[in-house]
């Protein structure tokens, strides 16, 4: 396998932390030392160079041989090279961006639209991004044509809502909801059309009122899966962050103080049910498609710590808490061979590991490493 230049660096500096014995330095004198730029260069990289298929331009599922093409996790791995993007400038994360745009849609069977709604938000929602970042006009297309298809997921069963996917249309899901009103607000606050703003309201007071328990924060997975109206009581750290990115982005359209109370009270809960009460750490939730679900939470999370809005005695909380996650990571659950996350960010994985879950520990250290450049420290 091939690594890129700041990949060994960074093996380099992992291995000067590796002491023989842990005691010998603790664990306050270790994150100090921590460069958060130079570790996100390394995770991004290693995210390409374990993952990137070169002659179809995707990102293949696995870092062993396997090539297949999993439609979801290509909008996440897009989503973290644009982070690296914004903080470098550095064209080598451009260059991967177009590519990614001629290769996903040639897998997908020749454009971006799927029978999952949830799975055209998230590339839509990446491609939007990347719309702002490089002004190619291509991304914006891409996002118009999975927004088009995306508002024909509404209907009135179960009072409305998008459905989750194309043969399922009474089942309405907070995967399918909350990231669809996320596109829907920013897509108003970029080009300023009420219609989206309409949207964006319209989905979040649907999510709210039918799978939201604003006494204790909770979001729930999905309803009427079965046709009987049940809910379904998942516990996902997935839907405690898209819920917030919902909250958060209607907070900055409308500057009503409900949607940032929301969002507050959606990652309070999070930090309370969904960490290990031994060491903060967020829970491990598998792989396959579970091995994305704390990268979401922590992109939004992040979103929420960095709004300057936010209460400075919650901002604090917050920074700890993330900081303390990546520093698990960084420090306790990376495979030094080649930089490799795991499933459980206190725990080093082995030398097989999913796209999902790399990039989730991708999106970790580059939160840590943009609340670095943003001056935000561990109180």
């Amino acid at each position: 396998m091939k690594y890129s230049l700041n990949t060994i660096l960074i093996l380099l500096l992992l291995s000067v932390y590796a002491c023989d014995d842990p005691d010998d330095v603790s664990f306050e004198e270790e994150t100090r030392e921590i460069d958060w730029q130079t570790a996100a260069d390394s995770s991004s990289n290693a995210l390409v160079d374990n993952f990137w298929n070169s002659s179809d331009k995707y990102f293949n599922y696995g870092n062993t041989g396997n090539t297949d093409f999993h439609y979801w996790p290509q909008a996440h791995a897009l989503d973290v090279l644009i982070d690296a993007y914004l903080r470098t400038g550095d064209s080598f994360y451009k260059g991967y961006i177009d590519q990614w745009y001629e290769g996903v849609p040639v897998k997908n069977g020749g454009n971006f639209i799927n029978d999952f709604y949830d799975d055209m938000e998230w590339n839509g929602l990446a491609m939007l991004r990347a719309y702002e970042v490089t002004g190619d006009n291509k991304f914006k297309e891409g996002t118009d044509q999975v927004w088009e298809d995306i508002k024909m997921g509404w209907n009135e069963t179960a009072g409305g809502g998008i459905a989750w996917q194309k043969n399922m249309l009474q089942y309405k899901n907070t995967p399918a909801n909350a990231p669809a009103s996320i596109l829907a607000s920013r897509l108003y606050n970029q080009f300023g059309n009420e219609a989206d703003k309409e949207w964006a309201l319209k989905i979040y007071d649907w999510l709210k009122s039918n799978l939201f328990d604003a006494g204790t924060g909770f979001v729930y997975d999905g309803m009427n899966r079965n046709s009987d109206m049940a809910k379904d009581n998942w516990e996902f750290t997935y839907n405690q962050g898209v819920f917030i990115g919902a909250a958060l982005e209607l907070y900055n359209i409308t500057n009503e103080a409900v949607y940032l109370n929301d969002a507050i009270k959606a990652a309070d809960y999070a930090l309370n049910v969904h960490t290990n009460s031994t060491d903060r750490v967020l829970k491990d939730e598998g792989s396959g498609d579970g091995g994305l679900f704390k990268g979401i939470f922590i992109r939004y999370f992040t979103q929420l710590i960095l709004h300057p809005d936010l209460a400075e005695g919650t901002k604090k909380r917050y920074v700890n808490f993330l900081y303390h996650n990546a520093e698990t990571l960084w420090l306790d659950g990376t495979n030094r061979n080649g930089v490799l996350f795991g499933t459980y960010w206190a725990t080093q994985p082995g030398s097989s590991v999913d796209l999902t879950v790399e990039t989730s520990g991708a999106m970790l250290i580059e939160a840590a490493a943009l609340l670095e450049d943003e001056g935000l420290n561990v109180d």
